[in-house]
């Protein structure tokens, strides 16, 4: 049974220290289980898969902590909406390519 490491909770949790090391891994992961490990050789994906791991791995290093933050320093302020929520269209339009369904 794999091991959940408390380093990369808190990796996410904060957003100084989110990142695409921290986020890679988790949505390759969920790539190859949606796609019941088609496209992949080994851990490794096609370039299909790819491309839609890294559009998702983006959104999820954005924000990893996934809820609405603002960030303000004196008068500048940054606010995060968006996050990884699940996959897009354009990501689901490629994995849908790799998922085997029930006949």
């Amino acid at each position: 049974m794999a091991e959940v490491n408390p380093a990369t909770v808190s990796a996410l949790l904060d957003p100084n220290e989110a990142s695409a090391e921290t986020a890679v891994p988790i949505i390759t992961v969920m790539a190859k289980a949606y796609t019941r490990g088609n496209g992949f050789t080994g851990n490794e994906p096609n370039d299909d898969i790819a491309a839609a791991i890294t559009t998702a791995a983006a959104r999820l290093a954005a924000n990893g902590t996934q809820i609405p933050v603002d960030f303000t320093t004196g008068q500048f302020g940054k606010s995060l909406r968006g996050a990884f929520t699940g996959w897009t269209t354009a990501e689901l339009a490629v994995l849908n390519r790799y998922r085997r369904r029930a006949a």
